[in-house]
């Protein structure tokens, strides 16, 4: 395991035992559009990916995470060099910001709305992976390989119909935007790697 990855991992898992034993720290760094806007409590929106609320929830993140996060490193390391370390530590923070974004403005006179996890920065790390190479098999459920382009495409579409529900207590807005913003990250810093992903997406391995 990178060390950065490692890192990020321990740093989540101490975050999030830590505001078990303390329900009022819980309550300081949960995800509150509501609390953001009216005390401008904007630390909101970053720490909450720190914390989980149980332990299936904070397991499973971290473990995507190490999973997919491993293979992002390289690629990062390969396309920026010595920067690419730190600029993945910035890629993470961002996606914890950018995938709140739509449920920050959505609830923001929503007092009974909170949210907590890394799931959308999880998404993020998942989608840049994807980008980097589309036809890599993704195991749905852990169970079932499918390519990382169809997983992709799935995952889309699940998430925003069920945003559109809204019928569970599961933040598929911060997933799907979470992974918008994966995927177009590379792009972003880098318009040049269109080419390489136009060149993988058309190269389907046998």
């Amino acid at each position: 395991m990178n060390n950065i990855i490692l890192i990020i991992v321990i740093i989540t898992g101490i975050v999030t035992y830590i505001s078990w034993q303390r329900r009022d720290l819980f309550s300081k760094l949960l995800f509150s559009p509501y609390l953001i806007f009216k005390n401008n409590e904007y630390h909101r929106i970053i720490t909450h990916g720190f914390v989980h609320a149980n332990w299936p929830h904070v397991i499973i993140n971290m473990l995507v995470f190490w999973s997919f996060g491993s293979v992002l490193l390289v690629y990062f390391d390969i396309v920026w060099d010595s920067f690419g370390d730190m600029l993945f530590i910035i890629f993470y923070l961002l996606a914890i910001v950018f995938s709140s974004f739509f449920s920050l403005f959505k609830h923001k006179n929503n007092s009974s709305y909170s949210a907590v996890g890394a799931s959308g920065a999880v998404s993020a790390v998942v989608f840049a992976t994807i980008f980097f190479d589309p036809w890599n098999k993704v195991y749905f459920f852990g169970i079932l390989p499918i390519p990382g382009i169809v997983f992709g495409a799935i995952y889309l579409i699940y998430s925003y119909r069920m945003s559109k529900r809204g019928s569970d207590n599961i933040g598929h807005d911060a997933h799907f935007w979470g992974a918008v913003f994966g995927f177009f990250f590379p792009l972003i810093l880098k318009p040049q790697l269109i080419q390489y992903f136009i060149n993988r997406i058309t190269t389907i391995p046998l």
